[in-house]
């Protein structure tokens, strides 16, 4: 099961700031800024418990299909429980960003009128009534391609309890083109 939150995309939305002593990309807009913590911040819970398998941002074309995704795999080690060193996690999401920050060449470059979701994707479902995290979060039948994408590693992270993997995923050449001749 996927669920959503929604964005469009708008060129110069974002500035270089520095975070954790690194240089990395961040909302201008306040309620951009807020909208991305949120977002973060309300799947922490569901991380922590182990439910999430991945996390996306996709982007749209006008037709509202997905032209390109980033995705975030995810896989938390619940045996730890609170005995995680926060500097050695620290040191590991450091050297994921500096990864992240490089990776702009193998994007591309999206039109303004283009929109973006942040999906996750759940290993079990979330139980509504019981957490009013999920109630930020919408059920979406968001468009899949009908080939297998094409898959670009970008960084894997393992620091315990914590592994990360992020690859940018592409339509495949032998995808059928969109009828417009939008990319």
């Amino acid at each position: 099961m996927n669920w959503v939150m929604v964005n469009l995309w708008v060129k110069g939305a974002f500035e270089r700031r520095r975070y954790m002593n690194l240089v990395v990309q961040r909302a201008r807009h306040p309620q951009l800024r807020d909208y991305i913590h949120s977002a973060v911040f309300g799947l922490l819970p569901f991380i922590q418990k182990g439910m999430v398998e991945r996390a996306a941002v996709i982007f749209f074309n006008t037709d509202g299909i997905p032209v390109e995704r980033f995705v975030f795999k995810l896989a938390v080690n619940l045996s730890y429980g609170s005995k995680v060193e926060e500097a050695d996690l620290e040191f590991s999401l450091r050297s994921f960003l500096i990864k992240l920050s490089v990776s702009e060449s193998l994007t591309k470059v999206l039109p303004r009128n283009y929109r973006w979701e942040i999906t996750t994707y759940f290993r079990s479902l979330p139980e509504a009534s019981a957490n009013k995290d999920v109630e930020q979060w919408i059920p979406t039948d968001t468009r899949q391609w009908e080939q297998p994408p094409l898959l670009t590693p970008i960084k894997s992270m393992s620091s315990e309890p914590l592994c990360v993997q992020l690859y940018i995923e592409h339509p495949s050449l032998s995808e059928p083109k969109p009828q417009n001749g939008e990319v």
